[in-house]
């Protein structure tokens, strides 16, 4: 696919697509080539019991992160895998950044790092190992 100077950068166009994400608030803040910037406001439906943020928000923030950086270069690319670590609690009404970087590709495979704050405090560090693969239809992947 060849990308002119006036066409939608391919994460920015995924992004735009990204019922789950922007259904949820999340917003696209800055984007570069294996980088990506993310914000996301906590909303009472997202505090669990222990009146913090669910983990699975921050993990979905970091990850949506992850995929626009990792998408940044063009070709469909998904997760590999991922895993997260939980440094500090967030709660209802803060505001969270994910940031999103990219520390290596080789072949089709990629390595991510993602630090999502809230101001200056790190609440989550997340870790993306994305693939690029020739479709997302099933039948010709």
């Amino acid at each position: 696919m060849t990308h002119t100077a006036d066409a939608t950068p391919p994460a920015e166009a995924m992004f735009a697509a990204d019922e789950a994400s922007r259904g949820l608030g999340i917003e696209l803040r800055e984007q570069g080539e294996g980088t990506a910037t993310l914000r996301m406001t906590v909303t009472p439906a997202m505090v669990n019991g222990h009146g913090i943020v669910h983990g699975g928000y921050v993990f979905l923030l970091a990850d949506s992160a992850f995929a626009c950086a990792c998408n940044s270069h063009g070709p469909v690319t998904v997760a590999a895998g991922a895993d997260i670590t939980f440094v500090a609690p967030s709660y209802e009404g803060d505001e969270l950044v994910a940031r999103a970087e990219e520390r290596t590709r080789y072949g089709r495979s990629g390595l991510y790092d993602v630090t999502v704050r809230r101001g200056d405090e790190v609440i989550a560090e997340f870790r993306g190992r994305s693939r690029s693969i020739r479709s997302t239809r099933p039948e010709e992947c």
